[in-house]
């Protein structure tokens, strides 16, 4: 009889064989500032959480991609989702996909705005995948969600809203990151491992949401409270999101 997979919601339920599991996997992640953040935040739960033995390495080289080793390393350029797509596949293909266990690849939110043909770059993103999944069958892949922004609204937002304005520049940005979002989620929710980290970003911490509405759907953006400039993490943000990426590591 097949033994039912365990899952962890909290790092302190979890118990020492599972960790000993998560200091033998070789995982990569590649990203951009925001992903620097949450590596900090890694590093964080280290000294709360001896039990976290895992190397932080900031490398593309397939040679060091050791067991207990979590890779790291910028991809692509920043406004270009695509540039970080095909420089995602070139490093799996370089070695990391024959060395990892698995790998996940996280836009920032500078890629996603108002002018952005979401479809055209989630279809961009999701060809990618389908390749590297064929050419790693034994891979596991790793979603992340589109991080958001902190919608900066004014009395302005309030007036428009009143006099039925349907363009909000407020608001605008954060549409299309909940756009790929809902595409994403829609597409490998089920089916592979994602990290939604928008969904961390914008939960504040008594477990409510940051969102607004625009002509009659919820969208939702960040809490002020995860960021000092805006859309960077703080430390409270980068450990939530880093204790969310440690338990989906553990239960991979």
């Amino acid at each position: 009889m097949e033994q039912k997979k365990v899952t962890y919601n909290s790092l302190k339920d979890i118990p020492d064989a599972a960790w000993e599991k998560l200091s033998q996997k070789k995982i990569y992640f590649g990203h951009q500032s925001v992903g620097f953040n949450i590596m900090d935040g890694v590093e964080d739960l280290k000294k709360e959480y001896p039990q976290i033995n895992l190397k932080v390495v900031e490398t593309k080289d397939s040679d060091e991609i050791k067991p207990g080793i979590l890779a790291h390393s910028r991809v692509g350029k920043n406004t270009d989702p695509k540039s970080k797509i095909d420089d995602f596949s070139n490093i799996l293909d370089n070695g990391i996909g024959r060395q990892a266990d698995a790998a996940a690849l996280k836009f920032c939110y500078v890629d996603m705005k108002k002018e952005s043909d979401i479809p055209k770059i989630f279809e961009e993103y999701k060809y990618e995948i389908e390749k590297i999944k064929k050419a790693y069958p034994d891979f596991s892949i790793v979603h992340f969600t589109e991080p958001l922004t902190v919608s900066k609204t004014t009395w302005k937002t309030w007036l428009k809203k009143i006099l039925g304005k349907k363009d909000f520049w407020e608001f605008n940005d954060n549409i299309k990151r909940n756009e790929y979002n809902e595409l994403l989620i829609s597409e490998y929710q089920g089916k592979d491992p994602i990290l939604d980290i928008a969904a961390i970003e914008s939960t504040k911490p008594d477990g409510t949401r940051q969102s607004f509405e625009l002509n009659g759907k919820t969208y939702y953006s960040m809490y002020p409270g995860y960021t000092t400039d805006g859309g960077h993490l703080n430390e409270l943000g980068r450990k939530r999101v880093a204790e969310q990426l440690i338990l989906l590591m553990v239960n991979l």
